[in-house]
C-alpha cells in the first residue's frame, strides 16, 4: 500500500464535526505509516488551510493537499444535498487525472458521490472505492417530525444508492452494521473499524471524584444531539442538588439556562485547552437520538471520564455499566433519573467506572493500534 486518496467533506479544525475529526486522524495516521495521501478537502474556518499546521512537518511530507470550495449556490429545501452533489462533481474533476495512481480511494459522506457513480456505471477504471457515512443517522430514530421527513424524502434514497454502488462500506460496528445489512449491503463488502484516540492524549490516572460532581456536554447544537431533553432534565433537578454542569460548544443563547451551577464555555478548538477542561470533569453526557461512534465519548474516556449515553450507533462498544450508563432512550425523565443517581452515589463507584473507561481506551481504541488493522484490511481487498 503506497498511495491513498482521502476524499472528505472537510477535516478538523478547518471544518467542525465528528466526521471531520475522524478524517483528520485518518490522514494523520496514514501519513505516519508512510502512506502517500492525496487529501481532497475545503475550509470553513479562519485558519490558514494552505499550511496544514495541524500536522507535523514529517506528516506533511506524505500529504498532498487539494483544496476545493464547497458550493453554496443552491438555496431552499434540500440545499445541503444539492451542494454536496456539486462538491462531489468538483472532486471528480480534480481527481480524474490521477485515478490510476491510487491503491485505494477512501470517501466520506457525499464527497465521493460522482466518482462512485461513474465507476459503478463503468465509465472509469480505478482501484476499489470505499465509502463511510459516519453513523447512517438518516436510518436511525428521528428526534422530531421535521427530521423524519428529511430522512424519508431527502437523505435515505441517495445514501442507500451511494452505499450500494461503492466497492467497500466502512462501519464503526454495533448497530451501524445492522443498518447496513438491512438496507441490502452484503457482509463481504463491510469493513468494521471503530474510531480511536491518540495514544499520547491518554491521561495516566483519573481525577478522583470530589464532593461536587462535574458533568459535561461537548458538541455543537443540533436537534439530534438531545440538548432539548438535557435542558429539561437540568431544569427539573432539585434546586438544592449539588453539582456543576459544563456546556462546551456553540449553544444558542435561547437554549441557555440561567443557573449558577451551569457554565457555558462556547466553542473550543484548541486541543490542549479542551483536554484540560475535560479533565476537571467527571461524567460526559451524550443524549443523542442518533450517532455514529461519537468522538466526544472517545475524548472524554481518554481524559478519565465515565459516560452517560443513549444506545445508538456504535456507542455500545464504548459505554456499558462498567464504563458508565447506557440508556435505552434519552428522554428528559431518564436523564434526570440517571443524573440524580450519580449525584447521590458513592464516589468510589464513580471512580471505578472512570478507571474502566480509561482502561478500555488504552486496550482497544488508540489510533496506533487501529490504523495498522485498517491498512491490513484494505490490503486484503486487492
Amino acid at each position: 500500500m503506497k498511495k491513498i486518496a482521502l476524499i472528505t467533506d472537510g477535516i478538523w479544525p478547518y471544518v467542525l464535526g465528528g466526521m471531520q475529526k475522524h478524517s483528520y486522524y485518518l490522514c494523520k495516521y496514514f501519513a505516519q505509516n508512510k502512506i502517500q495521501v492525496d487529501l481532497y478537502h475545503f475550509n470553513q474556518s479562519e485558519f490558514d488551510i494552505n499550511e496544514l499546521k495541524v500536522f507535523t512537518e514529517e506528516e506533511r511530507k506524505y500529504i498532498n493537499s487539494f483544496i476545493l470550495k464547497f458550493p453554496n449556490e443552491k438555496k431552499g429545501f434540500g440545499n445541503y444535498l444539492k451542494n454536496s452533489r456539486s462538491y462531489s462533481e468538483l472532486v471528480y474533476d480534480a481527481i480524474k487525472p490521477s485515478l490510476t495512481s491510487y491503491d485505494f480511494i477512501y470517501t466520506k459522506g457525499f464527497s465521493g458521490w460522482k466518482l462512485i457513480e461513474e465507476k459503478y456505471k463503468g465509465n472509469i477504471n480505478c482501484c476499489k472505492i470505499g465509502v463511510k457515512f459516519h453513523g447512517y443517522e438518516m436510518f436511525q430514530k428521528a428526534p422530531d417530525f421535521k427530521s423524519y421527513l428529511q430522512q424519508i424524502f431527502l437523505l435515505r434514497k441517495p445514501v442507500k444508492q451511494i452505499t450500494l454502488m461503492a466497492d467497500v462500506v466502512f462501519s464503526y460496528g454495533g448497530k451501524i452494521t445492522n443498518i447496513l445489512t438491512q438496507i441490502g449491503v452484503s457482509t463481504e463488502k463491510i469493513i468494521e473499524m471503530p474510531s480511536g484516540v491518540e495514544e499520547n492524549t491518554l491521561v495516566e490516572f483519573i481525577k478522583p471524584t470530589a464532593k461536587i460532581i462535574e458533568f459535561v456536554f461537548l458538541g455543537r447544537y443540533e436537534r439530534r444531539k438531545g440538548v432539548e431533553e438535557l435542558n429539561e432534565a437540568l431544569k427539573s433537578l432539585d434546586k438544592n442538588s449539588s453539582f456543576k454542569f459544563h456546556f462546551i460548544g456553540p449553544i444558542p443563547n435561547d437554549k441557555k439556562i440561567i443557573d449558577h451551577r451551569i457554565v457555558y464555555h462556547g466553542e473550543i478548538r484548541e486541543k490542549e485547552t479542551l483536554n484540560n477542561l475535560l479533565r476537571t470533569c467527571d461524567v460526559l453526557i451524550c443524549p443523542s437520538h442518533s450517532e455514529g461512534m461519537p468522538n466526544v465519548i472517545l475524548e472524554a474516556m481518554s481524559n478519565g471520564l465515565c459516560v452517560i449515553a443513549t444506545d445508538v450507533g456504535a456507542t455500545c462498544l464504548l459505554v456499558s455499566d462498567k464504563t458508565g450508563w447506557l440508556l435505552k432512550e434519552g428522554s428528559s425523565f431518564t436523564l434526570k433519573k440517571c443524573m440524580n443517581e450519580i449525584i447521590v452515589s458513592n464516589t468510589e463507584t464513580l471512580n471505578e467506572r472512570k478507571r474502566n473507561a480509561l482502561s478500555l481506551m488504552k486496550e482497544k481504541f488508540t489510533w496506533e493500534q487501529l490504523i495498522p488493522q485498517l491498512l491490513e484490511k484494505i490490503r486484503k481487498l486487492n
